[in-house]
């Protein structure tokens, strides 16, 4: 299983000097800041969580060239308080970035769940965005997933791991995961 620690390093050997893009944990809340002349570009993430880590990487793997140039990616963020509809949009949003999340918490040996993020619904029901990202998951195993991802997962499985064959593995935690 690999910490907060490890995942920075792994994250800055593999990004700093190719993507000027750094892992910084320890935030009150996690955010992406873009690079300018003065310094690298930054993703910050929650405290020395993990899964904070990983959600945010999953986030940056997604983001073309543009989004990278704006804080956030550009995405806009709604609180706890949204509706069924703004929910929906959410995970729509979200299907892509947590499906690679959920193999970048297997590579790293950690378990995974969807994140609805909307405490304002206690009993709001995931299922449907569950299966979205396993099929999403499904997806990227054929077709390979976006390729900072890639790169960042294999060395991530290789650090911790270094006799598994990558696709093997994953479609084995695959094969679990939609048992």
């Amino acid at each position: 299983m690999v910490n907060s620690k490890q995942l920075v390093e792994a994250f800055n050997t593999c990004f700093l000097s190719s993507f000027n893009t750094c892992l910084i944990g320890g935030a009150d809340e996690p955010l992406y800041r873009p690079a300018d002349e003065s310094s690298s570009a930054v993703i910050y993430f929650r405290l020395d969580y993990p899964s904070s880590a990983l959600h945010e990487i999953s986030h940056w793997c997604i983001a073309g060239q543009k989004r990278r140039e704006l804080e956030d990616y550009g995405y806009w963020y709604e609180p706890d308080s949204r509706n069924a509809q703004a929910q929906g949009e959410f995970e729509a949003v979200e299907v892509k970035p947590q499906a690679v999340e959920c193999i970048l918490h297997w590579v790293a040996g950690l378990a995974f769940r969807v994140s609805v993020d909307n405490l304002a619904m206690p009993d709001y029901d995931p299922q449907h965005f569950e299966r979205a990202v396993k099929v999403q998951v499904g997806k990227y195993l054929i077709s390979n997933l976006p390729k900072r991802a890639l790169i960042f997962s294999k060395h991530l499985l290789a650090q911790r791991c270094p006799d598994l064959i990558f696709e093997e593995f994953l479609q084995q935690c695959y094969e679990n995961y939609c048992r």
